[in-house]
Parts: C-alpha cells; sequence; structure tokens
C-alpha cells in the first residue's frame, strides 16, 4: 500500500522526506519531484530494489537507470576519476537538469543495468529532492513513469502509471514543463552529447570552451 504526502504542508513534508528515507533504507521505491520531471527512485546500491524500479517501469536492463545525488562531492566516490571537463560541468549547472556520464568506479558493488562500466550523474535543483538524497545518500532515479509512457509532470500522472509498485510519493506540485535533463558523455577523448534536453549544446560548449559534437 502506497502513501502520498503533501511537500506543500511542512508536518506532511517532514514526515514524508522520513517515510521515504526509510522506504529506501528497507529496499523500497519512492516517487520524488525533481527540477525536471518526477522520479521513481531506490537505494543504488540494492541489486534488489533497482531490479523493483525496473519491473515497475517494465523495462529491461538494456535501459541503465542514472543516480542523483545530493552534494557536489558524492561523486568523487563513484567514479574513477573526475576529469576537469566534469569539474566544469559541476560548476556550470549544478545542481540543475545536466547529467553527465563518467566511468563508475570498479570497487562499487552495484548494478544499475548494461552501463559498460560507465554512470550517469546529476544533482537536481529541488529541495525536497536533494534533503532526501542528503538523507539516503544516491539514489538510483529514472522517469516516473511506465516505460514507452509519457514522463509523470504530478504526483497524481506518476500513480497512475505506478500504482502500489511505489511505497511512498512525495508531493511537490506540477514539475512545469517536462523536458528532461541534458546528458553529456565525457567517456570519450571528447565530450559528446547525447541528449539534449533542457541545457542547450552551446552553453555546454560555452562551460567548457571547445566545441561540443551531438550523437546521432
Amino acid at each position: 500500500m502506497s502513501t502520498v504526502y503533501d511537500c506543500s504542508v511542512p508536518r506532511d513534508r517532514a514526515d514524508g522526506l522520513q517515510a521515504a528515507a526509510s522506504a529506501v533504507r528497507a529496499g523500497q521505491l519512492v516517487v520524488i519531484p525533481t527540477d525536471t520531471v518526477y522520479g521513481i527512485g531506490s537505494d543504488a546500491f540494492s541489486l534488489s530494489a533497482v531490479n523493483s524500479l525496473l519491473a515497475a517501469k517494465e523495462r529491461g536492463p538494456d535501459m541503465p537507470v542514472g543516480v542523483l545525488v545530493g552534494s557536489w562531492s558524492t561523486i568523487d566516490g563513484l567514479v574513477l576519476s573526475v576529469p576537469l571537463q566534469a569539474r566544469k560541468l559541476i560548476e556550470a549547472f549544478w545542481p540543475g537538469d545536466l547529467s553527465i556520464v563518467l566511468r563508475h568506479a570498479p570497487s562499487l558493488s552495484w548494478d544499475l543495468g548494461h552501463t559498460k562500466g560507465t554512470v550517469m550523474v546529476r544533482m537536481p535543483l529541488h529541495p525536497v529532492a536533494l534533503e532526501l538524497l542528503r538523507e539516503t545518500g544516491p539514489m538510483a532515479v529514472s522517469s516516473a513513469n511506465r516505460s514507452g509512457m509519457p514522463p509523470a509532470a504530478t504526483v497524481d500522472q506518476a500513480r497512475e502509471q505506478l500504482g502500489d509498485a511505489v511505497r511512498v510519493y512525495l508531493d511537490g506540485g506540477p514539475s512545469g514543463d517536462p523536458v528532461p535533463s541534458t546528458i553529456v558523455d565525457l567517456t570519450g577523448d571528447d565530450p559528446l552529447v547525447l541528449r539534449e534536453g533542457a541545457v542547450r549544446l552551446e552553453a555546454v560548449a560555452e562551460a567548457l570552451g571547445v566545441e561540443v559534437g551531438r550523437a546521432g
């Protein structure tokens, strides 16, 4: 049975954040508001929880899950190294709607899908998401929708698609235009925009001071 908490009400917000943190630690799923669209999240280091997330979305490991973090410094413990280009993007766009793909630290015991040794990391610009992430640590998070369906811009849209597969829903109000984050891959010789979303390619190139290619 799932529970919805209205984060516009201070007491409900506090109770909801506590319930969501407990659910994540127990390997259950939560839905959270972010600065792009609503996300469905779990403990990034729990294989069973990530598998439950993929099952709730009705998609397989061929579409791996990204990771949200609650601070700049968290990324240092997740990746093999943080190159200068990543630092520039973090300083320019975090917290915000830009995701960075890097080689993950080989010592980490996680399975986010068929990532080929990489991880996509983002720090969202949303107070509810950040407060939860600072309590739980890194979370595996994907858009709160079933595969092939529109991403949820409200908690009601998320509940319609995901139902009781999710233990806790945190209602942060409408997310606005459901524009996804921009994804920049820094695992190759040159930066590559895999998906142009809320942050324009030109802004990425300006922050890096180099020409940036686009996938496809």
